[in-house]
């Protein structure tokens, strides 16, 4: 069965807005991450600019895109987040390659190869959060954790790079302006 043609002036409103709860580097760190950026992408010969300091994280939960900020998520988000109790935590990241996404424009990313257990057991407590207070829909699903150097058309396989390592100190809720690469700090809430 075909899909309905939406009429005139009827179409979904197109989404200007996303929000998403993450870690953040330090400066010390982001500024680590340029410059693996830079040199990781010459060597593999992508032509996509690594990303600006100041957007490099982890996405913990992505919380949905919609047109205009959607005010019962942030409440909600806010609830959640504020209700979480946890220490800081250390994150290592140690091979750099390609996740598959549309064609012209695949994540370059910094991984971790040997899994992140302290990083998987807060996005575990989070997600129950989530879910506590309605917001199930954006608790489900994998996760595996990523710092987006760059983006660019060739795909790069796995390989390992030297251990970057930084302590997770707080998390935070991000209103991001879809298309304008701008990033909004909502909340921040610190750990420990």
């Amino acid at each position: 069965m075909s899909e309905q043609a939406s009429f005139p002036g009827l179409e979904p409103a197109r989404p200007t807005d996303r929000l998403f709860l993450a870690l953040f580097p330090d400066p010390a760190t982001a500024q680590a991450m340029a410059g693996l950026a830079a040199v990781q992408c010459a060597a593999q010969g992508l032509r996509g600019r690594p990303l600006l300091t100041d957007r490099f994280h982890v996405t913990l939960f992505h919380l949905g895109d919609s047109a205009g900020l959607r005010g019962d998520v942030v409440e909600a988000a806010t609830k959640a987040a504020g209700g979480l109790r946890a220490a800081p935590f250390e994150l290592c990241f140690d091979e750099v390659g390609s996740f598959a996404g549309r064609r012209d424009k695949l994540p370059f990313v910094l991984r971790s190869g040997d899994g992140n257990a302290p990083l998987h057991a807060f996005h575990a407590t989070l997600a129950t959060r989530l879910r506590e207070v309605g917001l199930r829909r954006f608790a489900g699903g994998g996760f595996e954790p990523h710092v987006t150097l760059a983006y660019d058309a060739r795909m790069v396989a796995a390989q390992p790079v030297a251990p970057l390592r930084w302590t997770a100190r707080e998390f935070v809720l991000v209103h991001s302006l879809l298309g304008q690469t701008r990033h909004i700090l909502l909340a921040r809430w610190p750990l420990g």
